[in-house]
């Protein structure tokens, strides 16, 4: 298979499709001026061509903040693009389209991915997505983008999640995650007074989630936001760690990018060397995939944040750039199989 990556710092279609020919899957990735635009237009000039978009930053060896970005594959692959819609109330209804897309890629676990774009409501289409590429044991990489939209084959959606399956015919896929974090000490938290669909952590230990959070690494409450790159929560899942980012202070409370539920057990994590994870990961896709044809991942928007604060985020890119073919999107969440989680990247490599 061979993966296309083109782009405008200005927002130029025209200009990121340059050398695009015979695409038989296209992702769009423009800014919120523009998306809509770029829907409509990317549809003209490939028509019937199966497509999936939102907003967000793109990237190979350089990023893309506010223009568009193009990843297409192009050969050696079979696609399919579809949605799904009400995610916040009942994405299931439209489960039989996942299922013919399945059916009509021939999917299996050894060479087929879903890769999807969210409007939000993660868990919920998470679960439901992975009700259907569970039991076939298909891979899915993902991730949220801004401003509630997403679009599917020339289409833009509210409050819905587009996704696409994609079969390697010439070899087979695995998807991967990284973490950059491990456990600080050995705190650990009953959560309380949570707020489902806020996203609310109240209480942690019965003491109020800020003070606590303060209190533990010595910051004030304007610092908090920024020493979440450092300190998020973590809960434990398994033998895996979900992230769990701190978005903002609210009163006594903490709003956060994933849900925490009433009696959840969490911990307080620290950032790990990242650079010398990111070499352990490239190690790992390498000894997988020897000459990777494409690797497409997902970097939270925090992970960008404090990558380019340490001034390594042109390194990062240019240290992945390393595996060949690489690319992808910044999101305000990363989707790992049937797990939504924070601060990570998760990423799919085609042999």
């Amino acid at each position: 298979m061979k993966q296309f990556f083109g782009m405008s710092q200005s927002g130029n279609l025209q200009d990121a499709v340059q050398g695009l020919n015979n695409p038989q899957l296209i992702m769009l990735l423009s800014n919120a001026d523009q998306f809509e635009k770029h829907v409509a237009e990317l549809e003209k000039l490939y028509p019937k061509v199966p497509s999936i978009g939102c907003i967000g930053m793109s990237y190979d060896t350089k990023i893309v903040e506010k223009g568009v970005g193009i990843i297409a594959f192009t050969e050696g692959v079979s696609t399919a693009a579809n949605v799904l819609e009400e995610v916040s109330t009942m994405p299931v209804k439209y489960i039989e389209r996942l299922q013919q897309d399945i059916r009509t890629v021939n999917a299996s676990s050894k060479d087929t991915v879903c890769i999807d774009f969210c409007s939000g409501n993660d868990a919920c289409v998470l679960t439901t997505i992975y009700s259907v590429l569970g039991p076939e044991n298909i891979s899915l990489v993902g991730g949220t983008g801004d401003a509630g939209l997403v679009s599917a084959n020339g289409k833009v959606y509210r409050d819905a999640v587009a996704y696409a399956i994609i079969k390697n015919n010439n070899g087979r896929v695995k998807a991967y995650k990284e973490n950059i974090y491990h456990q600080m000490g050995n705190y650990s938290f009953i959560a309380s007074k949570t707020d489902k669909a806020n996203y609310l952590l109240g209480e942690l230990n019965g003491r109020s989630a800020k003070q606590v959070y303060q209190d533990i690494l010595h910051v004030t409450e304007q610092e908090i936001q920024t020493q979440t790159f450092k300190n998020p929560f973590g809960k434990i899942n398994g033998h895996d760690t979900c992230i769990i980012s701190i978005k903002e202070v609210t009163g006594n409370a903490l709003a956060c990018f994933r849900q925490v539920n009433d009696s959840d057990v969490l911990i307080m994590l620290e950032l790990g060397d990242y650079k010398e994870i990111v070499k352990e990961t490239i190690r790992a896709i390498h000894k997988d995939f020897p000459h990777p044809s494409a690797v497409f991942s997902v970097n939270c928007l925090f992970r960008y944040l404090m990558f380019s604060e340490n001034n390594y985020m042109q390194e990062y890119l240019r240290e992945m750039g390393a595996l060949g073919n690489h690319v992808g999107f910044v999101g305000y969440g990363e989707h790992y199989n049937n797990r939504f989680v924070n601060q990570s990247m998760t990423c799919v490599a085609f042999e």
